[in-house]
């Protein structure tokens, strides 16, 4: 369950700092992305060079890394992260989380942590059994940290693992196995927990010829973001997929289309089951009236295409709704957006509409993030510009609330 996690992993001056590398490669494996944070002892037994290889990140250390004033947020990286692990961690260093002592930038990050921090000692076992290394873990315990030692897991007690770091596989599967239960946890009190939903995402392709056709630039990564955010709160999700090189989770039903005519098909036939569709995609709103069978080949100066409408995908699944079968539309305007989107939510018999604007740069087509309004029969919402995963969160706040 590390896919798509952010994990900040704190590596101390242990003679273990080795064994941070296979961390690294346990966790991205699992799909999480990780940012290293070391202390300055820490760089003593491993280089930064060799952790910036692996994780693709700049390894921090300092708290300033120019001498022009740019610095590192210890703040900045307590918001970002889901989970701290510090491994391997010294005597000193347990030491100082312990009493809040913040002279580096791993404990100051320590500090400023929202997430979960877990806690790999590494030490001779007199330094690990001496009653000073008891109390502080005893410490942070109390704290609400967990302390991963070897053949005992999570909240160790005792003398058992005498001080030696947990093996990294063990400690990438404490970290797997908490965010299960997690995820266990919240689907309990999800209204999403056993619903149907159903997602279009992507472009569609409309042949002019077997090597050309006509498409847009939709990357399709708000759709897969809503089917995660959906998948993550308990739903059973069908993402019906344009041609796009996303990966999504194997608990989503994936169905690969290429056309609008492909996409029509898939949709009219997972409709009729589901609970809620979110109509996502970018579907092409005219074809080529013929798809010519071989190349076309440049013989003049210009070339007359005839397009036909496409399906209307979200008229014809509006007319199919049926009672407390909720749908979602999206609406990407590049003008008169407000009074363009109102119409599309009625015309199409959508519960909500979700409106965004080529206007807003860095947002839509092949960016990271989006800015959105929510409208509906009730009003409009207006959100800040976020990343598509914090706007999929708040779409789906909003489907949430009308189930």
């Amino acid at each position: 369950m590390l896919k798509g996690k952010k994990i900040v992993l704190g590596i101390t001056g242990s003679i273990a700092a080795y064994k941070a590398c296979l961390i690294i490669r346990g966790l991205i494996k699992q799909g999480a992305e990780v940012q290293v944070v070391i202390t300055p002892a820490g760089k003593e037994f491993i280089t930064p060079i060799t952790l910036s290889a692996l994780t693709h990140k700049p390894v921090i250390s300092e708290f300033f890394s120019q001498r022009d004033g740019t610095w590192n947020s210890h703040v900045d990286l307590g918001i970002w992260a889901d989970a701290m692990i510090v491994a391997p961690a010294t005597a000193s260093t347990i030491g100082k989380m312990a009493n809040g002592i913040a002279d580096n930038m791993l404990i100051t990050t320590y500090l400023s942590m929202k997430a979960p921090v877990f806690v790999a000692p590494a030490m001779d076992l007199d330094m690990y059994a001496h009653p000073t290394t008891q109390q502080n873990l005893a410490r942070l315990k109390s704290f609400g940290n967990r302390i991963i030692e070897p053949k005992s897991g999570f909240l160790a007690s005792g003398l058992e693992g005498k001080g030696r770091m947990e093996e990294p596989e063990m400690i990438v599967k404490a970290l797997d196995e908490f965010f299960d239960e997690e995820e266990a946890k919240n689907l309990e009190s999800r209204k999403m927990k056993g619903k149907r939903i159903m997602i279009t995402a992507g472009p569609t392709y409309e042949k002019i010829d077997p090597v050309r056709f006509i498409g847009n630039y939709s990357s399709g990564k708000m759709g897969f973001a809503l089917a995660e955010e959906c998948r993550k709160r308990g739903a059973e999700v069908t993402l019906i997929a344009g041609p796009v090189s996303l990966t999504c989770h194997s608990g989503i039903k994936r169905i690969d289309v290429e056309s609008c005519e492909d996409m029509y098909q898939e949709s009219i036939k997972a409709f009729a089951d589901v609970d809620a569709a979110i109509l996502c995609a970018a579907v092409a709103d005219f074809r080529p009236e013929t798809v010519a069978d071989k190349k076309i080949k440049r013989e003049k100066d210009d070339l007359i295409l005839r397009l036909a409408p496409t399906h209307d995908i979200a008229a014809a699944l509006g007319k199919m709704k049926r009672d407390g079968q909720r749908m979602v539309g999206f609406a990407l305007e590049t003008h008169d957006e407000e009074v363009n989107a109102k119409k599309k939510l009625q015309k199409k018999n959508l519960d909500f509409i979700v409106l965004n604007s080529t206007r807003n740069k860095g947002t839509t087509f092949r960016s990271d993030d989006n800015q959105i309004s929510i409208i509906s029969e009730n009003g409009q919402k207006d959100f800040a510009k976020k990343p598509k995963t914090e706007v999929a969160k708040d779409i789906i706040d909003e489907l949430e609330s009308i189930l």
